[in-house]
């Protein structure tokens, strides 16, 4: 009986790694935005990992004797696409990996 429990244990262990794997290869294929300057600096991350896709700044943001308001707006925009792709994330494995007992970041 105790070996039928476990083999029932590996299939939903299996079931639940292609899960989080599909769920990994879905948040890579999404883009997620952050948006500063009311739109001057746009910033495209990956939902998964967080990479920094392209940045895209406006002509106008580009003011050569206020160079800190320029870091200040891509630094903002850089922020705010990694905390949407941490929720995106969140939101796509959390379910997934609730009952789980793993610390936060290890999926």
């Amino acid at each position: 009986m105790a070996n039928g429990n476990m083999n029932q244990i590996m299939k939903q262990a299996q079931a639940m790694q292609r899960k989080l794997a599909a769920a990994q290869e879905e948040l890579a294929r999404t883009d997620v935005e952050g948006v500063a300057g009311g739109g001057m600096v746009r910033v495209t991350v990956a939902g998964g990992g967080g990479e920094v896709r392209s940045i895209v700044i406006d002509p106008a943001a580009v003011d050569p004797d206020d160079v800190e308001m320029l870091a200040d707006m891509v630094t903002a925009a850089v922020n705010e696409a990694l905390r949407s792709a941490k929720q995106l994330e969140e939101e796509k494995l959390g379910g997934l990996t609730a009952g789980l007992g793993l610390p936060p970041g290890i999926v």
